[in-house]
């Protein structure tokens, strides 16, 4: 059977696997993004909306700084519509204000990671066009030099104690000093200060946005070849995906609950999970920059939090730690796993520790990012990323033509199609007609489905490897590798990990007469690349495996390390 056929003939075996209150077809409202935040506001203007360090912002608090915000980069910053912002941000409630800010003032937001290097940023600028980044003050430095170089026309700078409570806001500038990370950002007219902008008399001017072809987010993402690349999701994929989730977690108490988020917004992932998610059922998002497992565990007690998605690592984690039984975790009803396959015993450990569903699920950036998941309420599957979410079609098809739908059983190459999934890659059209078929999400990723609709995935047909819900992409590393005067040839390969799952590592061969050490390199790449990307072991070898043309053999590193 071919894609048209099967689509046509609208067979959704999952369906019957659906949980009781989850429906196969949901009405989605045609809003930009930021009516999530707008809605809670009007519904619960006087409910807690971000929880930082002790201090509270209500809907109405939030909404308006949001709209003051949202003023200031129309009338100082002159945004206009489809202008692209980079966010450099960790989880705060600068970056939620940050965010609908841009979207409310017509522009694009764009996703960076404050962990990259300045290679890495001046990558993002240069590529998305954007013309201006917000950041905080300690991470200033890294963006200073492409405000040097005319790259941006501005930075936006934040201090994060700014949104703590007492003592923190006392105590945070300190630690930056006594850490060295403190630093004095100059005063210069393209540098704007946040909180003075959050003074701006809100008079914000609605653009005109039409949510199903206009984009709200740039998220880099990237491949087996060639630099990262953006995604451009539209207001309509994200609001789409949202409401995905809300339905698909059944048992939502709008304005009531509590969401623990350390999960990164930057991310697709938390992006939608976490902070569209939060803000469209009017929860309180207890925000996190960091993942400390002790300070996790005591704010899911504290708060009686009732959602805490995340990634395997984070769940491992917090059942190894020796004083969890300490902690009252019962307010805990649903916990999200992605990024990372989750294993059987941590979501059966988790489930007997706190009487929380943990559930896995699948996604890619190009959908928003969710497609599948295991009922909350429901029959789960081991090793099964579940089920097809709502107004979402996926099928297992050949890996040769990519046309024909394969039978229960068999494997080959993942598609979906659904409202979620993104309008195409930034000026990457090419890219685009590969991944994007008549409507259809070609994944990279080989799966089988079973005769009840659950899906597995088998591998990747990407090289991609996810260290703790990070992307790391093996091509990226080793071009760093080889710019090393005394490389010659270099591979990496993701390997298991007890706690993040995989890392990386790297193969290297070294010029003829030349000697090195791990540290040497590691360094080297430390210059270049986040510290997440840079590999755990650096193996020295005389050759590497390679076909009859020259190619470098990836997967039989892999195996050679897997024992497969």
């Amino acid at each position: 059977m071919r894609l048209e056929e099967y689509e046509k003939k609208g067979e959704r075996p999952w369906l019957t696997f659906y949980g009781k209150n989850v429906p196969a077809h949901i009405r989605y409202p045609e809003v930009p993004l930021y009516f999530l935040l707008d809605d809670a506001r009007a519904r619960f203007p006087n409910r807690p909306a971000t929880l930082f360090f002790r201090k509270t912002l209500t809907y109405e608090e939030l909404f308006d700084r949001v709209e003051a915000l949202a003023t200031a980069f129309q009338k100082t910053l002159k945004i206009q519509k489809g202008d692209r912002v980079l966010l450099v941000l960790p989880n705060s409630p600068q970056f939620v204000m940050a965010f609908y800010a841009i979207l409310k003032a017509g522009g694009i937001a764009v996703q960076g990671n404050p962990l990259y290097t300045e290679d890495e940023l001046q990558y993002e600028v240069e590529d998305s066009g954007a013309r201006y980044a917000i950041t905080l003050d300690f991470l200033y430095p890294k963006l200073a030099p492409l405000l040097e170089k005319g790259l941006l026309d501005g930075i936006v700078v934040a201090r994060l104690q700014s949104e703590m409570g007492f003592p923190f806001n006392f105590l945070f500038p300190l630690k930056l000093r006594k850490e060295g990370r403190a630093v004095r950002v100059p005063e210069h007219p393209r540098i704007f200060s946040f909180e003075e902008l959050l003074k701006t008399e809100p008079d914000w001017r609605a653009p005109s946005i039409n949510p199903r072809e206009d984009v709200a987010l740039f998220q880099y993402t990237g491949g087996t070849t060639g630099k990262p690349k953006a995604v451009m999701l539209s207001h309509f994929n994200l609001v789409v995906n949202t409401y995905q989730i809300i339905a698909w977690s059944e048992d939502v108490r709008y304005g009531e609950d509590s969401l623990l988020a350390v999960i990164p917004f930057f991310h697709v992932y938390g992006m939608s999970v976490a902070l569209n998610f939060a803000i469209a059922t009017a929860s309180r998002l207890v925000i996190h920059p960091q993942f400390h497992v002790k300070d996790v565990l005591r704010d899911l007690e504290r708060y009686r939090v009732a959602f805490f998605p995340g990634v395997p690592a984070m769940y491992i984690a917090i059942l190894n730690h020796p004083d969890v039984k300490k902690y009252d975790l019962s307010s805990v009803r649903v916990c999200l796993s992605g990024s990372a396959p989750l294993p059987v015993k941590v979501k059966e450990d988790f489930e007997r520790l706190t009487g929380a569903k943990l559930i896995e699920g699948y996604g890619l950036s190009e959908a928003s990012p969710v497609t599948h998941s295991n009922p909350v309420y429901g029959l789960n599957k081991p090793g099964s990323i579940g089920l097809p979410f709502p107004d979402t079609l996926a099928a297992v098809v050949d890996l040769e033509t990519g046309e024909k739908v394969l039978p229960p059983g068999e494997e080959g190459e993942l598609v979906v199609k659904g409202p979620q999934v993104m309008l195409g890659y930034w000026n990457r059209p090419e890219e685009t007609e590969k991944t994007l078929r008549k409507g259809w999400l070609y994944t990279g990723d080989i799966a089988r489905m079973d005769k009840d609709g659950y899906f597995y995935i088998v591998d990747r047909k990407k090289d991609l490897i996810i260290v703790g819900g990070y992307n790391v992409y093996p091509r990226e590393v080793e071009e760093v590798l080889y710019q090393h005067p005394k490389v010659k040839e270099a591979a990496v390969v993701g390997v298991p990990h007890e706690f993040y799952g995989e890392v990386p590592k790297a193969f290297v061969v070294l010029k003829e007469g030349e000697t090195a050490t791990e540290e040497e390199l590691r360094s080297f790449l430390a210059e270049h690349l986040a510290k997440y990307k840079i590999p755990h072991e650096i193996e020295f070898r005389d050759e590497l495996p390679k076909t009859f043309v020259g190619k470098v053999l990836r997967r039989e590193l892999r195996k050679e390390e897997t024992k497969e």
